[in-house]
């Protein structure tokens, strides 16, 4: 496994090996020793269909990390850094991890997360650092323009969730201070 940092503090792509044979592929996706400081106490699997986004969503209390790989099918993954202090707040990173690139993301707390799906079926397999509680979750717009993030679609398939995440102008003026580890 390869681990490389990016421009985002904390924000790192994770690079693994896969071993095939005719009898299908051996792949290591995770190990702890690269992360020291995280500890991950549960794990979800999601399934999207194509130009399925969901996102872009965050915990304003009991910030979450996220270690994301996609274990069939593609995807656009996006992060938008919502750390108060940090030098990329407001900016987003965004990168393509799928099962035949074999790269994962791990998303430190205090960064907004969403995905688009780009192939037919995309099945998504998330280690978090805490555990998921809806009444401090909030979204962002996916097409916000004060994030101006380039998706590949114009009209994707969205939750009733995500239709009505708030702008991050509103996300800046009620819930930066709120936002806590």
């Amino acid at each position: 496994m390869k681990v490389k940092s990016t421009k985002f503090s904390g924000l790192k792509i994770i690079t693994s090996k896969t071993y095939r044979d005719k009898r299908g592929f051996f792949q290591e996706n995770f190990k702890q020793k690269f992360f020291k400081k995280e500890k991950f106490i549960f794990n979800c699997i999601s399934s999207s269909k194509k130009n399925v986004l969901r996102g872009i969503h965050i915990q304003t209390k009991n910030g979450q990390g996220k270690y994301v790989a996609v274990v069939k099918g593609a995807i656009l993954d996006v992060v938008v850094d919502l750390r108060k202090n940090s030098k990329t707040f407001g900016k987003h990173y965004k990168t393509v991890i799928s099962d035949k690139n074999n790269k994962s993301i791990y998303i430190p707390p205090g960064f907004a997360h969403g995905f688009l799906g780009l192939k037919k079926e995309n099945i998504i397999y998330y280690l978090n650092t805490q555990y998921q509680n809806k009444k401090n979750a909030i979204g962002i717009l996916w097409n916000d323009k004060d994030l101006n993030i380039k998706w590949p679609i114009k009209n994707p398939i969205l939750s009733k969730q995500d239709k009505k995440n708030i702008t991050f102008k509103i996300f800046k003026k009620f819930y930066l201070r709120k936002l806590r580890k």
